[in-house]
């Protein structure tokens, strides 16, 4: 089993014995009960990590470990980003769970015209920061240490201008006739950024369309099937990543 992975907040540590403390550590010692001797590593999500042996604890919450060298993972290329339509419920959280598990490295929130879901005020900005740690926690659960950048709420306007600094956009198409073709089945850079857009459950407007295909992007589509905007992006990612040799 791989050894579960630990977020520190400010520069990972190396070579010494550090003290894994706050909600981090209650969860290690409280929660999963880590004992001497077994293998951690340790985070900040952005990249640099460090594989570590606990060497004991301290109380119910400090966790002690002796740790390695710190490393860096370069960030994966291509870039995978995905605008996510704001779901209902939390289908959101959903959405952002199992793509940073597949392995998205970016989602953007965004407001489209047919969302019943509208991020306002105290109410978005609560929305966002679940979105975030489900990223987070995501990012733990699947022995990531690089985690997903989740950004601010975007405007049609702004996801068109994402779009048109993209190597290769498209625009994910209900439509399983779509003439553009499908996702698996055009070229796709080896390097660079992909920039892929999920509709809401009603579908992207025919003028977000527009706008979408001025900046650069395509319509296509995912499959035979119309998935729910919650499990399309996932699909999407998978699809790439294996495209890409990103699962290679």
């Amino acid at each position: 089993m791989t050894a579960p992975v630990f977020v520190v907040d400010g520069p990972v540590p190396g070579d010494r014995t550090y003290v894994l403390d706050g909600p981090e550590g209650r969860h290690a010692v409280s929660v999963k009960r880590l004992r001497a001797g077994e293998a951690v590593v340790l985070t900040d999500g952005l990249g640099a990590w460090t594989e570590g042996v606990v060497a004991g604890s301290e109380g119910k919450d400090r966790l002690l470990v002796d740790v390695g060298p710190v490393r860096v993972e370069d960030e994966a290329r291509p870039r995978i980003t995905v605008v996510q339509a704001l779901p209902k419920g939390d289908r959101g959280e959903l959405a952002v769970e199992t793509m940073t598990e597949t392995g998205v490295d970016a989602i953007v929130p965004w407001s489209a015209s047919r969302c019943i879901t509208q991020w306002r005020g105290e109410r978005g900005l609560k929305a966002l920061g679940k979105w975030r740690a489900t990223a987070r926690e995501a990012g733990k659960q699947s022995r990531r240490v690089r985690f997903p950048e989740v950004a601010d709420a975007a405007s049609t306007k702004e996801v068109a201008a994402l779009l048109a600094g993209a190597d290769f956009a498209a625009v994910l198409h209900e439509d399983r006739d779509c003439p553009s073709g499908a996702l698996a089945s055009v070229p796709l850079p080896a390097d660079g950024s992909i920039v892929l857009v999920v509709g809401p459950e009603g579908g992207v407007s025919p003028e977000e369309l527009a706008v979408f295909g001025e900046a650069g992007a395509l319509p296509l589509r995912l499959g035979r099937s119309v998935l729910r905007t919650s499990t399309a992006g996932t699909a999407a990612v998978a699809l790439l990543l294996g495209r890409t040799g990103r699962w290679g």
